[in-house]
């Protein structure tokens, strides 16, 4: 996490807009096939990855920049995910540097997917990002079934966060008064009670990363937070081997 600081600070200020569609049908794909559909698309992955980085993040608005950052990670984590498939490793963990070793080089930077997370994702200040960047673990978040998009990213962000605590990413024990966060938030924790500094290093006090995590929680279950301040205690993370996706919400006829 540390070395990944050594890569040049985003710096987005343009108005560049890049198409994302050749990632939607690989999301389609995995969301009808699952993790099975994934080697035979390593090579549209790699064809995609190419197709960003002939573009230059930092000629885009701040939006569409983390957007691109994000996709170009997600691409990386599936590419990784499908070497594990194909090969019948248990984990991507099994997959040697599949996170350390340089995938993309953008705007003149080799980088690795850590480089693309803690160097560049992260230093955009958001923490709904840890909602929306998948790993191809059980325990990682559900990955979108759509590229984000510049254009809707707050909404996208929002919605992952909102998806991510009610699908395991909190849930609440009344009987105990205890509430059971992602390992995710010991993590990254800082990130969602000191989002100005990211990213962080050292870990969030447990009380304000409650009542900051509660902002994405179902109405009465944000009540109960607030007002009975459960305890807090984190969840294992599971690194077998999957990758799910989410089907689009439904609308009203």
């Amino acid at each position: 996490m540390l070395l990944a600081r050594r890569v040049a600070v985003p710096a987005p200020e343009g108005r560049t807009v890049v198409d994302h569609g050749d990632l939607q049908p690989i999301l389609e794909d995995l969301r009808v096939a699952g993790i099975a559909s994934l080697p035979p698309n390593r090579g549209a992955l790699q064809d995609y990855r190419d197709h960003l980085a002939e573009r230059s993040p930092d000629s885009m608005n701040p939006s569409e920049a983390l957007a691109f950052w994000m996709n170009l990670y997600n691409a990386g984590a599936l590419d990784a995910a499908a070497a594990a498939y194909d090969t019948d490793a248990a984990s991507v963990l099994r997959i040697p540097g599949a996170f350390t070793k340089p995938w993309v080089a953008v705007d003149g930077e080799r980088l690795s997917l850590n480089d693309v997370e803690h160097g560049k994702i992260r230093r955009f200040g958001d923490p709904r990002i840890h909602a929306a960047l998948v790993c191809g673990s059980v325990s990682c978040p559900t990955l979108r079934y759509e590229p984000f998009t510049g254009e809707i990213l707050d909404a996208q962000l929002d919605d992952q966060m909102r998806n991510f605590l009610r699908s395991g990413g909190a849930s609440l024990d009344r009987a105990r008064n205890v509430i059971n966060l992602s390992r995710i938030f010991l993590w990254y924790g800082r990130d969602f009670t000191h989002p100005q500094s990211m990213p962080n290093t050292t870990p969030a006090r447990h009380d304000r990363l409650r009542d900051t995590v509660a902002w994405w929680l179902d109405e009465g279950d944000r009540g109960y937070v607030w007002d009975v301040a459960p305890s807090v205690e984190f969840l294992g993370y599971d690194w077998a081997l999957a990758c799910s996706i989410a089907r689009p919400a439904r609308t009203a006829p």
